[in-house]
C-alpha cells in the first residue's frame, strides 16, 4: 500500500497514531472509502465526503454506537473515530458469502438486536438513507410515524423530482391511508433501517457484520421487509432463526410489501428509473 498524505494526516490527528500506509476500498456510492494500515498493526476504514452534510457522520457513528450496544446482537464494525468530515471504522476483514451457519447467526443476532427495543417510535435525532435527510422525530403509533416520518416525506420529493406518476402516487396515499388497520401492534424495535444486502458484510470470522445503519427505534418488518427486496444469501435460513427466536406476527410475509414502499420511495426520489412505479404495484396489492 501507498500512502496518501492528505488522508493520512486527518486520519492521525482523530486517532492520534501514525498511518503506515492507504489504499482505496472500491464501492460505496456516496463517500470515498480508503483502507488505512496503523502502526499499531491495527486495519481501519476511513471514510470521507467533501461538503458531507450536517450531522451526516455523527449519525452514522451514533447509529452504530447504538446497535453495538445490544449483547448478543448483529456485530458491528467498532467507531474509531467520527468528524463532520470523516468516519474511521475497525476493518472487517471479509470472507465468502457461502457459510450457512453465518446466515443462521445472523437471523438469531438480528432477533437479539430488534428485541432490544427503543424508547419510542423514532429516535431523539434526525439521521440520514443514503445522502437523503431522514427525519426521526417521535411518533404516537407505528402507523403514524410511518405514515408522517418514512411514506409521505419521499412520496411528496419522488413526486417533485418526477419519479413518480400521479396514479402511482395515489396507490400509495391510498395505502397511507389505511395503515392503522393493516399494520399490528407491537412495541418498538432496535432497527438497522438500511438493512440491505450491501450492507451486510460477511466477515472471515463467519458473522455477517452490519454497516452503514440509519437506524431508529421502528417496527422489526421494516428491516426484513428490506432484506427480502434486496435479497440476502440463504435467507430463508435467516429468517427461520430470526422467528425461532423472536416469533413474529402473523402475516408478517403478507405485509412485507407495505414495509417494501419505504425503501422503493427512497430509491425513487435517488435513483428514478422503475421505482416509483414499482412502489405504486406494490400499494396497489393494499387496496
Amino acid at each position: 500500500m501507498a500512502r496518501q498524505p492528505i488522508i493520512a494526516r486527518r486520519a492521525e490527528e482523530l486517532l492520534g497514531s501514525s498511518v503506515v500506509a492507504t489504499s482505496p476500498v472500491a464501492g460505496g456510492d456516496i463517500a470515498t472509502a480508503t483502507r488505512l494500515r496503523l502502526s499499531s498493526g491495527q486495519t481501519a476504514l476511513m471514510k470521507t465526503l467533501p461538503h458531507a452534510p450536517e450531522g451526516f457522520f455523527e449519525a452514522e457513528a451514533a447509529g452504530l454506537a447504538w446497535l453495538g450496544e445490544v449483547d448478543g446482537g448483529v456485530p458491528v464494525p467498532e467507531v474509531l473515530a467520527a468528524a463532520s468530515d470523516c468516519l474511521i471504522l475497525a476493518w472487517v476483514e471479509q470472507g465468502p458469502k457461502t457459510p450457512v451457519e453465518a446466515a443462521t447467526t445472523f437471523g438469531q443476532q438480528l432477533a437479539v438486536t430488534h428485541a432490544a427495543g427503543a424508547d419510542g417510535w423514532g429516535l431523539d435525532h434526525d439521521g440520514f438513507i443514503g445522502r437523503l435527510p431522514l427525519p426521526n422525530r417521535t411518533a404516537g403509533s407505528w402507523a403514524e410515524f410511518y405514515a408522517v416520518r418514512r411514506l409521505l416525506p419521499y412520496l411528496k420529493l419522488a413526486r417533485d423530482r418526477g419519479a413518480i406518476t400521479d396514479s402511482d402516487a395515489a396507490a400509495v396515499e391510498a395505502v397511507v391511508g389505511r395503515l392503522t388497520e393493516l399494520l399490528p401492534d407491537e412495541a418498538p424495535s432496535r432497527l438497522h433501517g438500511d438493512l440491505w444486502n450491501g450492507n451486510c458484510l460477511w466477515g472471515q470470522d463467519l458473522a455477517i457484520h452490519v454497516i452503514d445503519p440509519a437506524a431508529y427505534g421502528g417496527h422489526r418488518e421494516v428491516d426484513l421487509a428490506m432484506l427480502h427486496l434486496f435479497g440476502l444469501t440463504h435467507l430463508p435460513r435467516a429468517m427461520a432463526a430470526y422467528d425461532e427466536a423472536h416469533p413474529l406476527a402473523d402475516g408478517w410475509e403478507d405485509r412485507l410489501g407495505l414495509h417494501q414502499l419505504f425503501p422503493l420511495l427512497v430509491h425513487a426520489c435517488m435513483f428514478g428509473g422503475g421505482y416509483g412505479a414499482r412502489a405504486g404495484s406494490v400499494a396497489a396489492r393494499y387496496a
